[in-house]
């Protein structure tokens, strides 16, 4: 209330500055300058009339004389009368004509409107992207609300999520908790306030957070840590209490912060200007995460793949008591997730998904939906209605090494110095024991970093560690 209070007044003190320039500017400078050209024309004896028209029961008014080749000058004077007395002593006929003074209401209306454009100019240019349609202008005048996106019935739940079984079985309890909290209550558990979600980009950290909400069939409240930041100090802040607050509205409910590494860093990193008003924001994210209290049906889901930056204070039990690591899926997972995506897509009998997880070592989840979608665009430009196995294979070189550079002009002898460089590879992963057998052997050029060629094994299993060879 008191940062609202200073606003208003600054916007007072402005229109005031705005309305008092405007009156000096057309009052005294036409004083002292025009009224200087109308003595000078009237010493020449230049000026053949003069016709004065003054503001009822004030001084002020305005000249218009007429000068004897013709031409009239129009003057603004805050005297009327000092006029009329140099033209009568140098006997030049005057008429006055009284008309109705210019109000100061004029000069109010004046400057609020200009006020009012910059207030619009600043609110467009500090909240461009914030939203669109006939709704964003008043959005962007509430610089202090939370741009949390609330879904009342998310359309994902636990079968959408695969190869993450483990991390399935880790929130199950969550959504329980969310469907029926005296269960726990009763046996005075206390269910975790908070959950971070760390891993791999692609993992499926969004997804498993969006299948809680789906699973328990609570609101959801979706925000991105550097939503929270702006260039006005004190607005990060006032956007996370307004977030909990709608969160405490709508509760049971799942608030999510995606990539919360933008607001929650270390503190001390750096002084002055965005590091303060992260600060800021971040100390009143630890105040609000231990204000709300236990069992009140908020979840507060967070997801990073930066966990070593983030503050201490944040990461302590009674904020995110418990870290759940997402990692990128075995060949089972990969598998199950190749399934997912594949439901919506015409898949050829020479497709088979086991084949190409085993090939996908490394893959997250967003990588095998990529490979996919690629797949079913290859599928199309080549005219055809289901997906072959073909398609898959140009699919994996692209996503996986690049695209293929089939119209480079290359020399006999720089693809004889390739193919011997690839052979060397196939040789060895071939003899070597702790390699797996050789996929794909190519001389031709990929992507834009001068590969000249690739040799790709094909993994029998996943290995969680590297040896030696």
């Amino acid at each position: 209330m008191k940062r609202r209070g200073v606003n208003l007044y600054l916007i007072f003190f402005l229109a005031f500055i705005i309305i008092a320039i405007y009156y000096s500017v057309s009052t005294k400078n036409n004083d002292t300058v025009e009224t200087n050209d109308y003595y000078r024309s009237i010493e020449q004896d230049q000026v053949v009339s003069v016709e004065i028209k003054q503001g009822r029961k004030v001084p002020t008014g305005q000249a218009v004389y007429t000068l004897k080749d013709g031409s009239q000058a129009k003057i603004f004077v805050s005297d009327v009368n000092e006029i009329q007395r140099v033209a009568v002593e140098n006997d030049v006929p005057v008429t006055m004509d009284e008309v109705e003074a210019d109000n100061i209401m004029t000069y109010v209306i004046i400057g609020v409107a200009i006020l009012f454009v910059l207030v619009i100019f600043m609110s467009a240019f500090n909240g461009a992207g914030a939203g669109g349609g006939g709704s964003q202008g008043m959005r962007m005048m509430n610089f202090g609300k939370s741009r949390a996106q609330l879904i009342t019935e998310s359309k994902y739940d636990f079968n959408s999520v695969a190869g993450l079984e483990e991390e399935k079985n880790e929130l199950e309890e969550i959504v329980d908790f969310l469907k029926n909290p005296a269960k726990f209550t009763e046996v005075g558990a206390r269910i975790p306030k908070g959950i971070l979600l760390e891993g791999l980009p692609g993992t499926g950290k969004t997804l498993l957070a969006k299948a809680i909400a789906g699973e328990a069939k609570v609101p959801f409240l979706s925000i991105s840590g550097s939503d929270f930041v702006e260039m006005f100090v004190g607005v990060g802040a006032s956007r996370v209490r307004d977030l909990f607050a709608e969160a405490k509205k709508n509760s049971p409910c799942v608030v999510f912060i995606d990539e919360i590494d933008a607001v929650a860093r270390k503190r001390g990193a750096g002084l002055g200007g965005s590091h303060d008003e992260r600060e800021q924001t971040l100390n009143q994210m630890l105040v609000e995460m231990d204000g709300f209290g236990e069992n009140e049906g908020i979840i507060v889901l967070a997801a990073t793949n930066r966990v070593d930056i983030l503050d201490p204070a944040i990461l302590r039990p009674g904020r995110f008591d418990r870290k759940i690591a997402v990692s990128p899926p075995d060949v089972k997972g990969r598998e199950e997730i190749l399934g997912v995506h594949s439901k919506n897509k015409p898949l050829a009998e020479d497709v088979d998904l086991k084949e190409i997880a085993k090939k996908t070592v490394g893959f997250t989840g967003a990588d095998l939906e990529n490979l996919l979608n690629e797949s079913a665009i290859v599928a199309a430009r080549a005219g055809r209605k289901f997906i072959v196995s073909e398609d898959i294979k140009k699919s994996f070189i692209k996503v996986a090494i690049g695209t293929e550079k089939k119209s480079r002009v290359i020399s006999d002898e720089e693809k004889r110095l390739v193919a011997y460089h690839e052979a060397g590879h196939a040789i060895l992963f071939h003899k070597l024991p702790d390699m797996g057998p050789v996929y794909m052997v190519s001389i031709i050029p990929t992507g834009g970093n001068g590969v000249g060629g690739y040799t790709m094994p094909l993994p029998e299993k996943d290995d969680m560690f590297e040896s030696k060879t």
